[in-house]
């Protein structure tokens, strides 16, 4: 058990130790591209019709006069000490952007994948249970379109329909704005709950519920495909067969041999998909207008604001690498085969 121990331990050492040196390769790529980009920031915050003067003033305000090299090192040492900088565009310091606009990202994307397994594992069930007949085929159908829409179409049909002819729920946003919204952890939710509002709680979860629920079904096929693809191959082995000839029931088997041997994968899956959307579905945050750190890196990126683009990659970075560590060292926690 110590030996176990002491093998976990060092591969996820080993898997920590990697994270410096990836941050690092993305943050010196995100610098470089934003360079390279075309477009000058000091023309997207005084205009092109800016005098000489004031655009070498804040030139020199913002660093830009400097070197590469020297923009580099100061970039990098900022970072170093959790210093994002300040926006180019509202002077607000970089790290409180960051956030009041992560916990929307997060909450959608729990919500999200919430719903999508609760709709993409009864789809995988139902196409395992009538394998090669109607339901299969309706529910492969279904996992197939879910996965085949694009993100920003389906959600402006889901707001057309809904929110536009129906009027059933708000076409977007987070909360009304008539009201002053709770802010005392960012998650709305869990704040309306700690504040003990019921009205905040019920407006909280009438503006995610579109939003999340178009969400995870557009995420739905994902789930619903892996567990139809390896509970199938799962209930084909050898052992469940034995357990077939034992007596044992169809029912039993599924549930408590093939579906846990069956979960590794899905697990792998889930955790890639809840470190993809901690930095918000980008097109889908647009089009709900969520103000989530994926709307807010895509008003930067077309105001040129390079201190907040930066800021938004290396956080949301660091969330997916650091999720994809903890999904690894769960996996080899639940499967003795991982090789450390």
């Amino acid at each position: 058990m110590s030996r176990d121990f002491n093998k976990i331990l060092n591969y996820s050492l080993l898997k920590i130790s990697l994270i410096p040196l990836m941050l690092w390769l993305i943050s010196t790529l995100v610098f470089i591209l934003l360079r390279v980009a075309p477009g000058d920031p000091v023309d997207a915050i005084l205009g092109s019709g800016a005098n000489e003067a004031s655009r070498e003033l804040l030139r020199s305000k913002l660093g830009l006069n400097e070197s590469l090299l020297n923009q580099y090192l100061t970039f990098i040492n900022n970072i170093l000490h959790l210093n994002f900088g300040e926006s180019l565009s509202t002077q607000e310091p970089v790290f409180n952007i960051i956030l009041k606009s992560l916990p929307a990202s997060l909450e959608l994307g729990i919500f999200s994948i919430f719903f999508a397994i609760l709709i993409g594992f009864p789809l995988g069930f139902l196409s395992i249970k009538y394998k090669g007949k109607k339901g299969d085929y309706i529910a492969r159908l279904i996992g197939i379109a879910s996965y085949a829409i694009p993100p920003f179409w389906g959600a402006m049909i889901v707001q057309l329909i809904l929110s536009v002819y129906l009027r059933i729920f708000p076409i977007g946003g987070r909360f009304p704005i008539i009201h002053s919204q709770p802010n005392i952890t960012g998650f709305l939710i869990l704040d309306s709950l700690i504040d003990n509002n019921i009205v905040y709680l019920r407006d909280s979860i009438y503006h995610l519920a579109l939003p999340s629920l178009t969400l995870g079904f557009l995420l739905s096929g994902i789930f619903s495909r892996s567990l139809r693809i390896n509970l199938d191959k799962t209930i084909k082995s050898d052992y469940v067969k034995a357990a077939l000839t034992r007596g044992i029931t169809r029912r039993k088997i599924v549930f408590n041999h093939a579906l846990p041997n069956s979960l590794l994968p899905i697990v792998t899956i889930a955790g890639l998909t809840i470190a993809s959307l901690a930095g918000g579905a980008l097109l889908f945050e647009v089009t709900f207008s969520w103000p989530g750190i994926a709307l807010r890196l895509y008003e930067a990126i077309t105001q040129r604001d390079y201190t907040v683009v930066q800021g938004i990659v290396i956080v949301t970075s660091f969330l997916i690498v650091s999720l994809n560590l903890l999904v690894d060292i769960f996996i080899a926690l639940l499967d003795p085969r991982i090789e450390y």
